[in-house]
């Protein structure tokens, strides 16, 4: 069960936020999915992650990560991975910079039935922020 979890995890991260591809994110997430860290704005639900998964592609048009490590426990799946991209849309009011970033995060999803079923992240979004000439709190 743990390695079909972590492929359900690694496509999600591939082909899903990489890759764009939003039909394979509607088989891939369970429709009572709950994000139990969702980012400021966002609702803890399906559509939710996938409003992120587009604001995301629309500021870093080739979005994309690398995933260093997975590990899982039965059906529980964390990754550590960093996001790379440019800066070629708004994000979070900063208007585009054209600069390229790099993001750190670790993710635990739950898979179940080959459907992510949950969600809890921590991204270093303060580093982001400093990345693109932002401060947070918006000051």
């Amino acid at each position: 069960m743990s390695e079909a979890a972590k492929a359900v995890v690694r496509r999600d991260t591939e082909e899903v936020q990489g890759g764009g591809d939003y039909e394979l994110y509607d088989e891939l997430f369970a429709d009572d999915f709950v994000d139990h860290t969702p980012q400021p704005g966002r609702t803890p639900d399906k559509a939710g992650a996938l409003e992120l998964y587009k604001v995301l592609r629309a500021a870093f048009p080739d979005f994309h990560a690398v995933i260093h490590w997975q590990a899982a426990e039965g059906n529980l799946v964390t990754t550590y991975k960093t996001y790379h991209g440019t800066h070629e849309g708004e994000l979070f009011g900063i208007a585009p910079t054209g600069k390229a970033i790099r993001l750190e995060t670790v993710d635990a999803m739950r898979v179940v039935d080959g459907r992510i079923t949950e969600h809890w992240g921590v991204a270093n979004l303060f580093s982001l922020m400093e990345q693109l000439g932002g401060r947070p709190g918006g000051r």
